[in-house]
């Protein structure tokens, strides 16, 4: 999070979750502009919750309030709610915003609950897939729907399911399986593949159910509680799917060796970062993120549940090579209030989370009167060709664009509006160019528009609907003013006005002054006898011009003496010189005998201004202050401010 947001979240602003009322008076009017008692009584609740309100401390707050208010105008006044920056910030700030708002509450709550009771489980699956586009054309889709059947007809027959799948299947990862996917539980597949493998018995067959892969005809082999998720690090040595005989023993030798570097005692850490080809989990040592059922490849996830924690696997083997696994940990599902969160950061993510939002468009459906003109659709339809495929499909001259294909409230959605749309789809490739497919394409397409239209409609209802939403882009809206103003008025100014900055240095420089200061030699000894010699030679001289005098002649016949630096202290630097600034006590010498230093105290300086360079980060601290005062100030004049004494007496 930047700083611009964190300091809009965190206090420059405030929000405005205030409630029309009957009896709300005019607290006061800025520049003619009227605000509300609700408002700041809100807000000087909100931030004085541990204070006994007082009229003091409610008419310094106002003032506060009003200085707000001051900026926010001004920030309007010049434009800065119209700036491009300004306007993209609010919108993402708004998509986020709304997305709660646009998901039927009820419909979510009840499908975040399956989710969690589901989870208790984990099942054991194999499926048939007879693959069909999502987007195929009805003759298409009923072909690979009567396969299915036939397919599951045989099953229910008593046929072998894992030879069925082995010679039906599509679904090349498992067909050689016969079909086994091993455990899923919530979340972990597509929502309708889910729904039926949850409503089957161990050993039940399931009827052909549609995903967007095809369709499928699921079997159930186990059902077992959900034993939660684990956490291992593992050992990978990657082995090519095209490896030759040879390559495949060479691989299978590096496993092995890597193993017995265990087997000897090694650290995991230090053989998962010499051997294994994942480098990404190599570098922490082979360490990989929690995970749970459904997550990974069946061969690795069977192995890492069965481990007792700490326990070292043998090698064995996957898809994607021969793996060494360790596990580290494993934690329980923990109750509805724990996995919540989880469970909805998930859901947003998933496909079900669309069931909720068609549940909110149904709803708004009936609310603002949807009318849906399917002669006109109609008419629409049959006018598409295979040359929308190439771009270069146009509204026939004899369908008057402005027929209406829907009606929403008082708006009016007509195929002038949705053609536009269809000229600038962009085609996957595309392999059956019928008209009927075109025709079949633009259907879909045209329920994905009418269903986001309707989403739209209703984002610009949600500040009236809802006054909690309406509050917070408000805050968010001001906060974002106030930030961009006072950068540019006060934080800026002041770091780039290096002449301003000076002159307020110059004039205020009695403000930043040292205290009393020691100037030292600091010099380190070898041996007792070194600093006894120094000691004495300085007792007689005390002249800081000696000092290199002094310590060339005790070094003549070796050296034990080292200046280490010429130093200016202010009392706390160094606690053993502390006492001789209480004490006045100069020149004069201290010992530090653990680190065997000496410090030749030279002379005292009196107090002086510091030099602006030492202090550059406070005084521009001060002279941003300066310069937010002089601003209010100018803001004062500038705008009239009327405040309602009346209803200042109203306040507590």
């Amino acid at each position: 999070m930047n700083i611009k947001h964190l300091l809009v979240l965190t206090g420059i602003v405030y929000c405005f979750n205030i409630f029309a009322q009957k009896n709300d008076p005019v607290l006061l009017k800025i520049d003619g502009i009227e605000i509300k008692k609700s408002e700041f009584d809100y807000i000087y609740h909100k931030n004085n919750r541990d204070t006994i309100a007082t009229e003091q401390s409610i008419r310094e707050y106002l003032e506060l309030f009003i200085n707000f208010k001051l900026k926010v105008i001004e920030a309007k006044k010049l434009g800065f709610d119209t700036t491009a920056n300004f306007k993209q910030e609010i919108q993402n700030y708004k998509r986020q915003l709304t997305a709660p708002y646009l998901m039927d509450k009820e419909t979510q709550e009840k499908l975040v609950k399956e989710i969690y009771e589901r989870r208790k489980f984990r099942l054991r699956v194999s499926h048939i897939l007879v693959k069909v586009n999502e987007d195929a054309v009805p003759s298409d889709t009923l072909k690979a729907y009567n396969k299915a059947m036939d397919i599951y007809k045989k099953a229910i027959a008593g046929e072998s399911f894992e030879k069925l799948a082995q010679d039906y299947s599509d679904d090349e990862n498992t067909k050689n399986k016969g079909g086994d996917i091993g455990f899923i539980t919530a979340l972990s597949t597509l929502y309708p593949f889910e729904n039926v493998a949850y409503s089957l018995n161990v050993g039940e067959i399931s009827k052909p159910v549609r995903t967007q892969h095809g369709y499928h005809i699921i079997k159930l082999t186990d059902k077992q509680p959900n034993p939660g998720d684990v956490k291992v690090a593992h050992i990978l040595v990657l082995e090519p799917r095209d490896a030759s005989d040879e390559e495949k023993q060479k691989i299978k030798q590096k496993i092995e060796e890597a193993y017995q570097k265990l087997l000897e005692g090694k650290e995991f850490k230090d053989v998962a970062m010499e051997y294994s080809d994942d480098k990404a989990s190599a570098r922490r040592g082979g360490d990989l993120p929690w995970f749970g059922t459904g997550k990974m490849v069946p061969e690795f996830e069977n192995v890492c549940y069965n481990l007792k924690k700490g326990e070292i696997s043998k090698p064995f083997k996957t898809a994607f090579g021969w793996h060494i696994v360790k596990k580290i940990d494993e934690r329980p599902l923990g109750n509805f209030e724990l996995e919540k969160n989880d469970i909805l950061n998930k859901f947003t993510k998933d496909n079900r989370s669309q069931i909720a939002k068609k549940a909110l468009i149904d709803k708004l459906k009936k609310e603002y009167k949807y009318s849906f003109n399917r002669k006109n659709f109609e008419i629409l339809i049959q006018s598409i060709d295979t040359n929308i495929f190439t771009n270069k499909w146009v509204l026939p001259s004899k369908i008057n664009g402005n027929l209406p294909l829907f009606t929403l409230a008082d708006s009016i959605y007509t195929i002038a509006k949705f053609v536009p749309e269809i000229l600038n789809l962009k085609f996957k490739k595309i392999t059956n160019r019928t008209n009927e497919y075109a025709r079949e394409y633009i259907k879909n397409y045209y329920k994905q528009w009418e269903d986001n239209k309707i989403i739209e409609f209703e984002t610009t209802q949600l500040e009236k609907k809802y006054p909690d939403y309406a509050n917070l882009i408000k805050e968010y809206t001001e906060g974002i003013l106030l930030f961009d103003i006072t950068d540019k008025m006060v934080w800026s100014k002041a770091i780039k006005d290096t002449v301003g900055l000076k002159d307020f240095y110059e004039k205020n420089k009695h403000n930043y002054m040292w205290g009393d200061r020691f100037k030292l030699a600091i010099i380190t000894y070898e041996n007792v006898k070194c600093k006894d010699q120094l000691i004495k030679e300085w007792n007689k001289t005390k002249d800081a011009q000696k000092i290199q005098e002094i310590l060339n002649k005790i070094n003549k016949k070796t050296i034990c003496l080292t200046y280490k630096d010429i130093k200016i202290i202010s009392k706390g630097d160094i606690p053993e010189v502390d006492e001789l600034f209480d004490m006045n006590q100069y020149p004069s010498y201290v010992v530090k005998e653990n680190s065997k230093t000496i410090y030749l105290v030279i002379e005292k300086i009196k107090p002086q201004p510091k030099e602006l360079n030492e202090i550059k980060g406070i005084v521009t601290a001060d002279y941003q202050s300066y310069l937010e005062k002089q601003w209010i100030n100018e803001l004062r004049k500038k705008y009239k401010v009327e405040v309602n004494e009346e209803v200042v007496k109203q306040l507590k």
